[in-house]
């Protein structure tokens, strides 16, 4: 059965290996794709890009494992661990059930790049093959909940 990920926030996609960090670039954790966030004087909410439970929360990532065990994680910016939790705002435990959509954390991409670090967000489909994903190409604009990638 096939899993559609859905965008965490609004942004363009970028293929997974134009991501300027080495880790993600080399599909390390994961093939997937990047999504450089819309700015937003506000800030930007994270949302769940699967139905499933939150395994992992930290403030600059999370990891969503879905009903059938497969796990995506979405990183808010890149070398974003440096800012120990400044600057986000946690919504959702780790180990709390999330339907697609439910509100994760927030962050300020604006503020990420004044401190001279990218807000490109990777959405890795984690031990997953490649092939078995059908990714959004390259410069796509997705709003929140549109389909990032699917699954198979």
């Amino acid at each position: 059965m096939s899993l559609t990920v859905r965008a965490p926030l609004a942004g363009t996609v970028i293929s997974i290996e134009d991501v300027p960090d080495p880790v993600f670039a080399g599909r390390i954790v994961g093939p997937g794709l990047a999504l450089d966030p819309e700015r937003s004087e506000a800030g930007v909410t994270a949302l769940a890009p699967v139905r499933g439970t939150l395994i992992k929360v930290h403030p600059h990532a999370f990891v969503v494992v879905a009903e059938d065990g497969r796990a995506v994680l979405v990183h808010l910016g890149l070398d974003t661990v440096s800012l120990a939790g400044a600057g986000f705002t946690v919504h959702a435990a780790q180990g709390a059930p999330v339907e697609a959509g439910d509100p994760v954390i927030s962050f300020s991409p604006d503020r990420i790049e004044a401190q001279g670090l990218s807000p490109v967000v990777p959405v890795v489909a984690l031990d997953a093959e490649e092939s078995d994903l059908a990714l959004a190409p390259p410069g796509t604009a997705l709003s929140p909940g549109r389909t990032a990638f699917t699954w198979a």
